[in-house]
């Protein structure tokens, strides 16, 4: 990530910090007193915002993004198995499988499901284009950062990476692309994991079992990979950003989300002097 002039300060960082916890906390209160379901391809039945936890360990793209591959950009619904992918540990690499996923409201007049929804990283949020274009994924799906992945729910900063609301949309679509090993592949010109394991809850999980049987190991992960869970561990989290000025204690991902917090703010400001 390069830095930019102009960083916000620590006490200002505090602040955005201590207003996040406090919008945690009401979301989670809208929560229990809300009532929103989906129809979810994977889940049995509808799952609402009290009963949603098979909901949160699905990592994808979502429909629409871009993957680069040996012959260019195309969009991951229209890759196949056998198309080549550069990696970033392992070389150019086959696609083994794509994984599926469909998600549909089953009442167009309240919101989505939280857990469904991905995470907007907009162009250059990352480093300069990093990513080219916007870029949707899910909030387990973690992207290569300094050296270590990062759940993408955990780099929410509140200036650039957000959650999409998708309100103007009744069906959402995901997918995901498994290669042989674990590595690094790029959407939106961004660097993001790989399928790991492949889950069962897949909507052509039937496909997978199929052509390479049941899975009997756990996968290694390429780089080591950072998730601190949400809700009590985002707000945990922005505790430990908000008190950083007077008493440290920020972990790598507390470090990186608030790196990308500043270079938000900074962004915005060179785009109002140049407007």
């Amino acid at each position: 990530m390069s830095g930019l002039e102009n960083p916000p300060t620590g006490l200002q960082s505090s602040r955005r910090n201590l207003i996040r916890i406090g919008a945690i906390v009401a979301s989670a209160i809208i929560a229990k007193t809300t009532s929103a379901t989906a129809d979810l391809g994977y889940c049995d039945g509808d799952v609402d915002r009290d009963n949603h936890h098979q909901c949160r360990t699905f990592h994808c793209f979502l429909k629409g993004t871009t993957i680069r591959t040996a012959d260019g950009d195309r969009k991951i619904e229209d890759l196949a198995v056998g198309d080549l992918l550069p990696t970033v540990f392992g070389g150019t690499c086959p696609i083994q499988w794509i994984g599926r996923y469909g998600f549909k409201r089953s009442d167009p007049t309240k919101p989505w499901v939280k857990d469904v929804l991905p995470i907007r990283v907009p162009r250059s949020a990352l480093g300069p284009d990093i990513p080219q274009t916007d870029l949707y994924i899910t909030q387990q799906h973690a992207l290569l950062i300094d050296g270590v992945l990062v759940a993408a729910g955990n780099l929410i900063n509140g200036t650039t990476i957000t959650r999409f609301d998708a309100r103007e949309f009744d069906e959402l679509e995901f997918f995901h692309i498994k290669l042989e090993l674990h590595d690094v592949i790029y959407a939106a010109g961004a660097p993001c994991e790989t399928l790991l394991n492949v889950d069962e809850n897949a909507a052509n999980f039937a496909e997978y079992l199929r052509q390479y049987g049941p899975s009997t190991a756990e996968a290694t992960p390429c780089a080591p990979v950072i998730r601190y869970g949400y809700r009590r561990g985002e707000i945990k989290s922005c505790f430990r950003s908000a008190i950083s000025p007077w008493y440290d204690r920020r972990q790598t991902a507390d470090i990186i989300r608030d790196n990308l917090d500043a270079r938000g703010i900074a962004l915005w400001r060179q785009s109002e002097l140049m407007s």
